[in-house]
């Protein structure tokens, strides 16, 4: 048995580690993180298997995080470290151990999408979790400083740590060309993924202009709407899923990418722009709280204020007007990547945090 457990919010794919060695699909960071770790992973399937007979009425009462949650409490004491991969599991797991633990338990390390919401927020307001996550990790800033200030939580034990994209799958090196599109001969820009995206606002600001959009709205995490969905699609954009080497390719093909974001204080629309990024696209983004540490203003792309669309339409012209501009930002952008934002370096950021409260015995 490893040191630290390791929750995946989902079932693992058996053939994972095949699809990732033959190119079929990025790396899972969940399969890197183990490997760093030194981690055992726990996913739906194995977490039924470890929970004891009360994991199964646990999950018809509440789901399967719960009983997630439940089988890292039953496990508390046979591993060092305990690292959730989310609030859905994080906060029910903060509960059983602040109330049903009795002696030592492993440290929880917690990774925050978005705290700032109603019912999360009363978890934390009224049975004062905080006291059972031992590290939070934040992927925006906002939230960061909003989990200190909320809840009085010191700023060494909230962590802001930048997502990650494997950057080898998404390399400009890897694009093969054969994604067929059957656009008219226009320079073409995308838009990518479902969570906050605020589609109406870049079909307003792209109506009429000498260049093809293609909109993937699709995503394996997101359960938001389609926002294309009741819109009039004008004829220069094309709505449409692609597979993972698709967008690959149509990171490729693109002049750069726009993330077009409602007013939200989290970092909707990180992963797009990470994989953009890692294929050396210049970003054109929405300013929102949440989202304001992947793209550096003038470097690697341009922010415009959220749902305008006046606004919006003017980056996207200036930076068809300057490809040189746009070469230069994405140029950096993949840099910036490689250096600092890439599944490497996130994983040994986060272990940093994790071998100081493993010890050999």
């Amino acid at each position: 048995m490893n040191p630290v457990l390791l929750t995946i919010s989902g079932v693992i794919d058996p053939d994972i580690e095949g699809q990732i060695v033959r190119g079929e699909r990025p790396e899972a960071d969940y399969v890197a993180m183990a490997r760093e770790f030194n981690a055992d992973l726990l996913d739906y399937d194995d977490a039924r298997q470890r929970g004891g007979w009360l994991a199964r009425p646990l999950e018809k009462i509440g789901g399967k995080n719960l009983m997630m949650a439940w089988t890292c409490f039953k496990l508390r004491k046979q591993y060092q470290v305990i690292f959730t991969d989310g609030e859905q599991i994080g906060l029910p797991f903060a509960f059983f151990l602040k109330f049903l633990n009795i002696g030592d338990r492993a440290q929880h390390l917690m990774i925050v999408h978005i705290l700032s919401v109603g019912k999360k927020m009363m978890l934390l307001d009224y049975f004062r979790l905080q006291s059972h996550i031992d590290t939070f990790f934040a992927y925006a800033t906002w939230q960061k400083k909003f989990i200190e200030e909320r809840w009085n939580v010191p700023p060494e034990r909230v962590v802001f740590t930048p997502f990650m994209v494997d950057s080898d799958f998404f390399s400009p090196e890897r694009a093969v060309n054969t994604l067929e599109l059957n656009l008219p001969d226009q320079p073409i820009i995308c838009s990518v993924g479902l969570e906050f995206r605020d589609y109406p606002t870049l079909i307003e600001a792209v109506r009429g202009l000498d260049v093809q959009i293609v909109i993937a709205a699709g995503s394996p995490w997101s359960k938001r709407e389609d926002s294309t969905a009741d819109q009039d699609i004008p004829d220069n954009v094309l709505v449409r899923r692609f597979t993972q080497h698709e967008l690959r390719d149509l990171y490729a093909m693109s002049a750069f990418m726009v993330m077009s974001l409602y007013d939200v204080n989290f970092q909707a629309g990180v992963t797009a722009l990470l994989e953009a990024m890692s294929m050396g696209k210049a970003i054109v983004c929405s300013s929102t709280p949440g989202q304001t540490d992947v793209v550096v203003e003038g470097e690697t792309g341009l922010y415009v204020p959220p749902e305008d669309a006046k606004a919006l339409r003017e980056k996207i012209v200036e930076l068809l007007d300057k490809p040189d501009e746009a070469e230069r930002m994405g140029t950096n952008g993949r840099h910036r990547i490689t250096t600092y934002m890439n599944l490497s370096h996130y994983v040994t950021r986060l272990n940093t945090f994790i071998q100081p409260h493993i010890h050999t015995v």
